[in-house]
């Protein structure tokens, strides 16, 4: 993790804060032995399991990293959980919270690591740890993209996320592999657009078919599906007999991938019936996907 070792040096400099911390427990226990003779034995007790519950909060964060690093990833997240339920909103509470986000990524409670790292963000917005904590959002969610043919929902929360990272903090260590992880979700969302997309040309539902081969190519104009998304236009407007746009649509697989397969075959298509690409207008949708094809994001 980027800032673990500077973690470690912070809590080395609370040792004398520790060791007050461990002079006034021992202080107070005694104090109260002398007090709690006269009293109830089990209101002795009570106050007993009470001190021996509550531990410094750079002990904690300690013993949590030791853990982490140790790679005992549920003892980590116990003690992470401690300083914030033992010493609330102190600078070891906040910097537990976004380790313990970290620690529940690590462990794929993504749940989990996703409420943290929010309820980091809501809390503590313009510290230096908000744009980790916003990354660990995208990989979380990231790391659920299920399979192309079921739902992604988790892909578009994680292509959201990721996106957040990179408008909220552009100058992050973490934005350059958001830039990266958008992409590959982006990809997998054309990916499931395409699919269904060929589900309903194979069913002959060819408007069906066209809505989702057009939202590849006006969404995600900078996939890798969208030549193949051009030329699947271009067959189902063929099939429809709207010869115009088939044309239209071959002409712009043709004049942004001149040397794919896909325009390959669309041209062989057209020429079936002695067509030929053909442009569809500086006012169609033809240009305006040529634009966003060439110039995208």
């Amino acid at each position: 993790m980027p800032f673990l070792r500077a973690e470690r040096s912070f809590a080395r400099g609370s040792t004398l804060l520790r060791g007050a911390a461990c002079l006034a427990l021992v202080a107070g226990s005694l104090s109260l032995g002398g007090c709690l003779s006269f009293g109830k034995d089990d209101d002795s007790a009570d106050v007993l399991a009470l001190a021996a519950e509550t531990e410094p909060a750079d002990v904690l964060y300690n013993q949590g990293l030791a853990n982490l690093e140790g790679g005992r990833l549920g003892e980590a997240a116990k003690k992470f959980e401690a300083i914030d339920r033992q010493h609330p909103y102190s600078e070891w509470a906040r910097k537990a919270l976004v380790m313990r986000a970290f620690t529940s990524y690590r462990n794929g409670d993504y749940e989990e690591a996703v409420t943290s790292s929010r309820r980091y963000l809501a809390t503590y917005p313009g510290t230096d740890e908000a744009p980790y904590a916003q990354y660990i959002i995208g990989l979380s969610y990231f790391r659920q993209i299920p399979d192309v043919t079921r739902d992604q929902k988790e892909t578009a929360r994680a292509s959201a996320a990721m996106q957040e990272v990179v408008d909220r903090y552009p100058e992050s260590e973490y934005a350059e592999d958001a830039r990266s992880k958008i992409r590959v979700t982006r990809d997998q969302l054309a990916g499931k657009e395409m699919q269904v997309g060929r589900y309903y040309l194979e069913r002959r539902e060819y408007l069906a078919a066209i809505n989702r081969f057009k939202t590849v190519v006006d969404t995600y104009p900078n996939t890798r599906h969208v030549e193949e998304a051009l030329a699947r236009l271009t067959e189902s407007y063929y099939a429809m007999g709207l010869t115009q746009e088939a044309q239209a649509s071959a002409s712009v697989l043709g004049q942004n991938f001149p040397d794919s397969q896909w325009y390959k075959d669309s041209y062989s298509l057209l020429q079936t019936n002695g067509l030929e690409p053909r442009a569809g207008g500086a006012t169609s949708w033809f240009a305006n996907a040529t634009k966003a094809i060439t110039g995208g994001a």
